[in-house]
């Protein structure tokens, strides 16, 4: 019997390389005021390609697009 698996990625695939709120690089410094900001708003940027994503806020919560990673909802 055979079962579908998914291709294993490397683990630096997995960990965001930009910041979800500003766009800047995460390896450019701590981004404590993104941090504290992301936690009242929705992020505004993808943190795996850096693409604008596209963002709606609705009273029970959000949802964010990137064209190439998907969506994500809060």
């Amino acid at each position: 019997m055979t079962e579908l698996v998914e291709p294993a990625t490397p683990a630096s695939a997995a960990l965001p390389r930009w910041c979800d709120r500003c766009g800047g690089s995460v390896a450019g410094g701590p981004h404590q005021a993104c941090a504290a900001a992301r936690a009242l708003e929705p992020p505004r940027w993808c943190a795996h390609c850096r693409r604008r994503m596209k963002v709606q806020v609705v009273p029970t919560g959000w949802s964010a697009v990137c064209v190439e990673h998907g969506e994500i909802r809060g």
